[in-house]
């Protein structure tokens, strides 16, 4: 799938701005960026549901998409199993509106590959946070998808839920299933991804994040200065300290 200049607009606000974007088979891509920098508008118009005003969008034929929104949008009252909930995604037939034998041995396999085999009759609103993304992984997987795209996996929950979140997809990647996540989690998530976009309007940076988390491409995206240190061989993103005192005590802790 490829973007080449692609810009899009709400009402007279360009919200995205010339965006060359390339996501490969099994590839791995991280968009950061601060919040009304685009990130949700890049996910929607990678997955078809807004067209760009300019540019040009190509996705090879038959190629297939799963999305997982975020879990904070989710109605938990309403009452379905996990079962019900990932067989949402099968395809609509007019005359068989109930589930095959196939279609729910698929979605028996799904939750089994996924670690959740044991929850398919449990009710969504009883699982944990981890859980619940897992359902929701499992919902977009159904059908077999070649590329994922996930809005903030990982917003509001603890940070044992995101190790698991983040190993989770990290094994999905492994199989070759290709990724496209937003996070606003720098350290938590985007540290650990192979390809980092920065965001805000445009792409303010494009590479492993030891090439983007930089001081310079940070202050371009977030608007704001940061520094980066390094912990156990990887970058951590930090507010810039006022003064050096509070440097040398972040240095000390880090």
């Amino acid at each position: 799938m490829t973007l080449r200049s692609v810009s899009c607009h709400y009402g007279g606000d360009i919200v995205l701005d010339d965006i060359d974007l390339v996501i490969g088979s099994g590839t791995f891509t991280g968009i950061v960026g601060p919040s009304g920098s685009g990130k949700t508008t890049l996910l929607k118009a990678l997955l078809g549901t807004v067209a760009p005003a300019s540019g040009m969008i190509t996705r090879r034929p038959g190629l297939r998409i799963g999305y997982v929104p975020q879990v904070e949008t989710i109605d938990w009252s309403f009452p379905v199993t996990v079962s019900d909930v990932v067989l949402m995604a099968r395809p609509q037939r007019r005359f068989a509106p109930w589930p095959t034998r196939a279609e729910r041995t698929e979605v028996a396999a799904t939750l089994e590959r996924l670690g959740i085999a044991d929850l398919g009759r449990r009710h969504i609103r009883d699982l944990s946070g981890g859980q619940q993304q897992r359902v929701f992984i499992a919902r977009a997987m159904l059908g077999s998808p070649d590329v994922l795209i996930m809005d903030e996996p990982t917003s509001g929950v603890d940070v044992r839920t995101r190790h698991e979140v983040v190993h989770l997809l990290a094994d999905l990647n492994d199989d070759g299933l290709a990724m496209v996540l937003s996070t606003h989690d720098l350290n938590g998530i985007a540290t650990h991804l192979p390809h980092i976009v920065c965001l805000n309007r445009d792409i303010k940076g494009s590479g492993s994040p030891r090439e983007v988390l930089t001081p310079e491409v940070l202050e371009r995206t977030y608007g704001a200065p940061m520094d980066v240190l390094e912990h156990a061989g990887m970058p951590i993103v930090v507010d810039r300290p006022r003064d050096r005192a509070d440097i040398i005590e972040l240095r000390r802790h880090a």
